[in-house]
């Protein structure tokens, strides 16, 4: 970003001329109507040193260094001047103060808007109908927004469009004004002879004559410069300017309906919505925003309507989320002021976003939907009021969020719905009296009381938490404000909520899906109230009716929120935690006393019937989760468990549903009684009887990962893993060196055992893409959950790896698959390539050495020697070409690693002794080709001594001097130096790409490729240095001497008539300094067309190359990057329409 100037002007736009009006917009210390009037009494006095002040005020908001003196002012054309003030423009820079996007910048843009505005406004009543100064400044206007100079372009159109703006507001003021005229006119001719005042009629009439005039004369100017600029510079090729254009429209339209209001301009808004910039789209719906805002404008939009609204609708799903949230409001409105334009099917294009992951388009589609079919008085056709019965809002917004079958999650579209229909849904007594409600004739079905529960739940919660669901914008820190109104509404849902909740758990006890979101409403009370309130009663029906929830579900949901439920109100800083102690005592007792009373009846029975099994899997899955969130070590179940654990290790009877919460109630035994382990150690017989338990639990958890049962294997997997982690490395740092005697380093068998289980039940499937898409459900959610527990599975392991607790070579294992289970697994895998690379980079690299060398050895073991043509050879370079992109960045820092991948992959390619054949070579020999993966990554000189380390270990193999080895070759060539290259040319990077195989530079293509005579000169003239000798890159150059016989051709776009121009200081009024200057275009010459959107490179591989060839440019590069450069300086002005 260029520093100011001394004089507030920045590089790309300093002038040695200095401009008074320019600096003071620059400045911004004078309000902008004393600068116009200043400028005004120097107009007055003089009209040509006024008005070329207000022309070098323009050229200099350009960038342009150029001035336009009196002495051009009189002599040149318009063409002449601005053939100049291009040679003089900065050729270096791109950039001019409308790019600029530092604060000065911008502020300067509104001023130089304000400006034009003022300069009108001051001149409305008397100099602009002077036939100078609007003419002669729109002439300049036009031209220089016909240049190829995007500086001039952008900057001229955008003064052009506001002066046209500022012209509308004089126009529509002299309408009010004659209209005003006539009525006046009207009545006076309506009194008798003798009333009326002597010449009054002749008066009226005289004045309504000027008006005419004068909205004549202004119609003319507006219709000169929107011919001349608007109409070619809508579809121009830079994108700003075309949102500039739309812009202004909308505003014309708005303000001046009677003219602009017209099919023939609102084509241009209904072809500019296929534009693909988005902010020229986005201008364009804001535009028609606030046209169907007004009832009497929208009236006026049938035809644009029944043309565009096609469009408008498939724009909901723009790829850019903020256009489309314009769009939905712009429905919205078609919605209030033309409500018959959109048909049920265009409205059911909208609904789906209210579940969308974007809030401000889902919240725009809740606007929409409430409007269409939740608002109840404008179902009933009442008018607005605060009606607190919000029955029919409920109805409604059931049967939506069931019969459209969208979505099954309640919280989305109520987040949806929040910002337009909070009141209502935070009617919490109105719901919870329809959940309450037994007649048949007015209650809700059991879909409907299921729903309303989710809706209720989560209006709760949004509005005591704030959050948004998961998916949505990222949760922000609440504002003191917002915290005390959810304090509020807290206080309001208990008061609400505690009388009417033991009365709907006790109708929803049996119903699991309806009692476990009831139950997360107590994590939404304040329950502080139950003692404030003395309202011990309602507490201890609660407490109640969640013990009859436990007693009667074993689902994890509804068990799980009532944990969550019970530790809530187990909470000490409460006063009533007492009465939650005593309930969670006497359900922990019921539980406990009737699982030993199985337990017994387990060990002792011989064989048990599938009754009995279940109700002691479902007592130990109660004590399981329960254990999760309370404290249960006092019961003492660590020994029962284990006796049962025990068992079905020695005899394998015990039932695998029973198995596996045993399983989970020992982990959270031994962690429940570390966590009260003191950070100094405590006791010793403490701390050798909590390792005792760990050590004997994870040697039955090793065995059961052999066990038949999925469910045992991977809760054994599981649980295994966590242990290992937390009493892991990490357990004696921050000061708790005392509890070394906790840790429990895994054994060689056990690395092993866990490695080979991610071999067996990880790694052993990929799901094609027609099992996945089967189209059966039931099958699709199958695949789904089981890849979500292998994905835990192998998170898992990688964690271990991660915290130091399995050596790093270990994660070999997990690294080899990572091409062929990207798409599974990719994530995750690396992440732990990123955090393992981070602990050591040596060792880092060995193991994904190890990685392919396994790799390696499996395929030679399968198929043999003859390996190079085998698919799952090119797989194993495809791995290893995606291990090289990790060693794209820091090539200092990964240089010792890289030539150690190199030296041991030498070491392994040669370590095998030749096998049978007429010409024998080293078993591992085709390894080279792998490791030629990596040669790109090494530096230059590292390049040698790598070869020189390949050509030493040739010779102590007693190889051939050249043996006619393919993948010896491969690797010998990845080595050598680009040809007629230099290594200080290159300096460390990669081997450059041939110049024809280089990814494209970002910048616009040309559409259609130059003939050579055309390519030659548009090369020759890229290479000036300072001044631009060749007339040509501009539209807006005279024509010279030299022309070819025959008429001029005009440039695309332009009007013929308008070709001719007269000089700037000698223009009539209409139409001849509104003309369009003419191009300097001949037969047989070519213009560059840029189109509009940019390349992108679409693979990691290039996006790497472009990385490591950025730091370093030779000389043709930054002769490209200059070429890059003037192209964005002079482009093609025109876009095609067919490019919209």
């Amino acid at each position: 970003m260029p520093e100011p100037g001394p004089d507030g002007s920045s590089p790309a736009v300093r002038n040695p001329e200095q401009n008074t009006l320019f600096e003071a917009v620059w400045a911004a210390k004078t309000a902008t109507e004393t600068l116009v009037d200043d400028w005004l009494e120097t107009y007055k006095r003089d009209q040509e040193t006024g008005f070329l002040e207000l022309v070098n005020f323009f050229v200099r908001s350009c960038g342009c260094r150029g001035v336009v003196t009196p002495e051009m002012f009189r002599t040149l054309q318009n063409s002449e001047i601005i053939q100049q003030l291009t040679e003089k423009f900065d050729e270096d820079s791109a950039e001019y103060p409308l790019s600029l996007s530092a604060r000065p910048w911008r502020r300067f843009r509104a001023g130089l808007c304000e400006l034009v505005a003022a300069v009108v406004r001051r001149c409305r009543h008397g100099v602009v109908y002077d036939g100078f100064l609007v003419g002669g400044l729109a002439a300049l206007l036009t031209g220089l927004a016909d240049s190829q100079v995007r500086a001039f372009r952008h900057t001229s159109t955008l003064a052009a469009m506001k002066l046209m703006t500022a012209l509308v507001e004089v126009a529509l003021g002299v309408s009010a004004r004659q209209e005003n005229t006539q009525r006046q006119y009207e009545a006076e001719r309506g009194k008798g002879p003798e009333r009326r005042a002597p010449g009054r009629l002749e008066a009226l009439l005289e004045t309504r004559r000027e008006l005419q005039e004068q909205q004549e004369e202004i119609e003319n100017m507006m219709n000169a410069i929107f011919k001349g600029v608007f109409v070619h510079r809508y579809r121009d090729v830079v994108p700003e300017i075309r949102a500039i254009c739309m812009e202004e429209l909308g505003k014309w339209m708005r303000s001046y309906a009677a003219s602009f209001l017209t099919d023939s301009y609102l084509k241009y808004l209904g072809w500019t919505l296929h534009d693909k910039q988005r902010e020229v789209r986005l201008q364009c719906v804001k535009a028609l925003q606030g046209l169907y805002g007004s009832r009497d404008m929208a009236a006026h939009l049938e035809l644009f309507t029944s043309r565009f609204k096609t469009r408008m609708v498939a724009m909901v799903l723009d790829k850019e989320p903020d256009v489309a949230v314009e769009v939905v409001k712009l429905l919205t409105l078609m919605l209030q002021n033309m409500e018959e334009a959109l048909t049920e099917e265009d409205c059911q294009s909208v609904y789906p976003l209210v579940y969308v992951s974007n809030r401000a388009l889902a919240a725009a589609a809740g606007r929409f939907l409430y409007g269409r079919l939740l608002d109840p008085q404008r179902e009933a056709g009442k008018a607005p009021s605060r009606d607190r019965d919000n029955r029919t809002f409920f109805r409604l917004l059931l049967d939506f969020f069931i019969e459209s079958e969208l979505h099954e999650h309640a919280a989305y579209l109520v987040d949806s719905l929040w910002e337009c229909a909070g009141p209502r849904l935070r009617d919490w007594e109105t719901a919870s009296a329809l959940l309450l409600e037994e007649t048949p004739a007015g209650g809700l079905a059991d879909r409907q009381e299921k729903a309303l529960v989710e809706i209720l739940v989560a209006s709760a919660g949004r509005a005591t938490e704030g959050l948004p669901p998961a998916g949505r914008s990222p949760a922000r820190k609440a504002s003191a404000r917002e915290r005390r109104t959810q304090a509020d509404e807290r206080t309001r849902l208990t008061h609400c909520l505690i009388p009417a909740l033991p009365q709907l758990l006790a109708k929803f006890s049996a119903d699991a899906e309806k009692a476990a979101p009831l139950l997360e409403l107590l994590q939404c009370f304040d329950l502080s109230i139950y003692c404030t309130g003395r309202l011990e009663k309602p507490l201890e029906l609660v407490l109640a009716q969640l013990r009859e929830v436990v007693e009667k579900h074993a689902g994890r949901a509804v068990l799980e929120a009532a944990a969550r439920a019970l530790h809530a109100l187990c909470d000490p800083a409460l006063a009533l935690h007492g009465r939650g102690d005593l309930a969670r005592g006497r359900l922990a007792d019921q539980l406990v006393d009737k699982f030993h009373q199985e337990v017994t009846e387990l060990l002792q029975a011989a064989s048990l019937d599938e009754e009995e099994v279940y109700s002691m899997a479902a007592t130990l899955k109660r004590i399981s989760i329960l254990f999760n969130a309370h404290d249960l070590t006092p019961w003492q179940l660590f020994e029962p468990c284990t006796r049962l654990l025990q068992r079905a290790v020695d005899t394998g009877e015990v039932p695998p549903q029973v198995l596996v919460p045993a399983i989970a109630c020992i982990h959270f035994h031994i962690l429940w009684e570390l966590s009260r382990v003191p950070d100094d150690g405590g006791p010793q017989g403490q701390l050798r009887s909590l390792k005792s338990k760990v050590t004997s639990f994870c040697s039955l958890c090793q065995s059961c990962l052999s066990d038949m049962d999925p469910g045992v294997r991977e809760q054994a997997f599981v649980v295994l893993s966590d242990l290992l982690l937390v009493f892991g490395p990490q357990l004696t740092r921050d000061g708790r060196a005392a509890l070394e005697p906790l840790l429990l380093p895994p054994d060689a068998g056990l690395q092993s055992q866990l490695a080979g289980f991610l071999m067996d039940h990880v790694f052993d499937h990929v799901f094609s893409h027609e099992e996945l898409t089967s189209g059966e459900p039931e099958a699709s959610e199958s695949h789904i959950e089981g890849l979500h527990r292998r994905r835990v599975l192998l998170a898992g392991f990688c964690k271990l790896v991660i915290y130091n607790v399995l050596e790093l070579s270990a994660a070999s294992d997990v690294f080899k698959h990572y091409a062929k289970f990207y798409s599974d697994y990719g994530d995750i895998i690396k992440e732990t390539l990123n955090c393992t690379r981070q602990i050591d980079r040596q060792e880092w690299a060995r193991t994904l050495l190890l990685s392919l060398q396994q790799l390696m050895t499996e395929l030679l073991l399968q198929q043999g020697p003859e390996i190079r043509a085998a698919a799952a050879f090119q797989e194993i370079r495809d791995l290893a070409r995606r291990f090289s992109l990790l060693f794209g960045l820091h090539q200092l820092r990964n240089r010792p690693a890289l030539l150690s991948v190199h030296r041991e992959g030498i070491r392994f390619a040669f370590q095998e002794p030749p096998g049978p054949g007429p010409e024998p070579q080293p078993l591992n020999l085709p390894f080279l080709e792998v490791l030629s993966e990596f040669s790109p990554r090494l530096l230059q000189p590292d390049k040698a001594l790598i070869l020189a380390h390949l050509e030493k270990t040739c010779r102590e193999q007693r190889g051939p001097a050249e043996a006619p080895w393919p993948s010896l070759a491969a690797y010998r060539a990845s080595l050598q130096p680009p040809d007629g290259g230099s290594s200080a040319g290159s300096r460390g990077s990669a081997p450059r790409r041939p110049p024809a195989a280089a990814p494209p530079a970002k910048r616009r293509r040309v559409d259609a490729p130059l003939s050579a005579a055309s390519s030659e000169r548009t090369d020759s003239s890229l290479r000036l240095s300072s001044r631009l000798a060749s007339p040509a890159l501009t539209s807006t150059a005279l024509r010279g001497s030299r022309r070819t016989p025959g008429p001029p051709v005009p440039p695309h776009g332009s009007n013929p008539d308008l070709a001719r121009r007269p000089r700037l200081g000698l223009a009539s009024r209409f139409p001849g300094f509104f003309s369009r200057s003419s191009s300097a275009s001949r037969p047989g010459s070519r213009s560059d067309r840029l189109s509009l959107m940019e390349e992108e490179e679409a693979t990691e591989e290039e996006e790497a190359a472009i990385e490591e060839e950025s730091s370093e440019e030779s000389s043709p590069e930054r002769r490209r990057l200059r070429q890059d450069q003037l192209r964005d300086l002079f482009d093609s002005t025109i876009l095609g329409i067919e490019d919209l």
